[in-house]
């Protein structure tokens, strides 16, 4: 059994070190990079038994993996290594987006600190479709959707709605159950909210980030798509204003 492949979140957190190193490569012997190597065998990613293994994110694979992040970076002119193309996305997200990306890796630490990511599940739907862009990763989307599936959340949000006299609608379409399947439709509706984690970071919910959704638009604002798994209902708005005009009328 070998170790297994490099994850993005893994990639991030190693290259956020990595960047407040100055970009300079991470040293086995030096004591952060033992404690990232432990941070990242903490991680709620990999089966139980990759995790005995002696070379499972050892220190020394998490400086060579730094390496690789640097010699991935755009414009390095030094000697390349051979990281993957995944390894290379990252270095390029965190030249173009070092604060967005630098957000997400301190959300997941602290995340893990908390043990709050520990505990929760694989949800559905937790990987982008292109698996790697997103600054969020893996383990943010999965907290993020399980804190959106969570029942008493969205009951009393749909609580607050109705004693305030607003319709259960989606924010994004104006998409309303009740009025489309009668009794079927009555109180359902979908929450999302509005800022990811890596912005908002690791806090309690609160009924005013939550926003109601029909479940189209919740899976568009988490699509992932040019570099972005997380749309607020606004944005999700705009794009379909934007291909109802591109959209000649019959």
């Amino acid at each position: 059994m070998r170790s297994p492949a490099w994850t993005w979140d893994e990639l991030l957190l190693i290259c956020s070190r990595v960047v407040n190193n100055d970009w300079r490569q991470l040293r086995a012997y030096q004591p952060a990079t033992g404690e990232l190597a432990e941070l990242l065998q903490s991680l709620p990613l990999h089966e139980a038994a990759v995790r005995d293994l002696p070379e499972f994110r050892s220190v020394t694979s998490v400086s060579r993996k730094s390496a690789d992040l640097i010699t991935s970076r755009p414009g390095y002119t030094g000697p390349a290594t051979r990281g993957g193309r995944l390894t290379r996305l990252v270095a390029e997200a965190f030249t173009s987006r070092e604060a967005e990306m630098l957000q997400a890796a301190h959300a997941i630490e602290n995340g893990i600190g908390s043990g709050e990511l520990v505990l929760i599940p694989p949800q559905p739907d937790e990987v982008a479709e292109d698996g790697t862009t997103a600054p969020e990763g893996r383990l943010l989307a999965r907290w993020a959707l399980s804190r959106e599936r969570d029942p008493r959340l969205r009951r009393l949000k749909i609580n607050q709605a109705r004693s305030r006299g607003l319709p259960l609608q989606c924010a994004a379409c104006a998409f309303h159950f009740e009025r489309t399947y009668g009794e079927l439709g009555r109180n359902y509706i979908e929450v999302h909210h509005v800022l990811p984690l890596h912005i908002s970071g690791p806090c309690e919910t609160k009924l005013e980030d939550l926003a109601f959704l029909c479940a189209n638009c919740h899976r568009m604002c988490h699509r992932g798509h040019r570099g972005a798994s997380w749309r607020t209902p606004a944005a999700v708005r705009a794009e379909i204003e934007k291909a109802m005009q591109a959209t000649p009328l019959a």
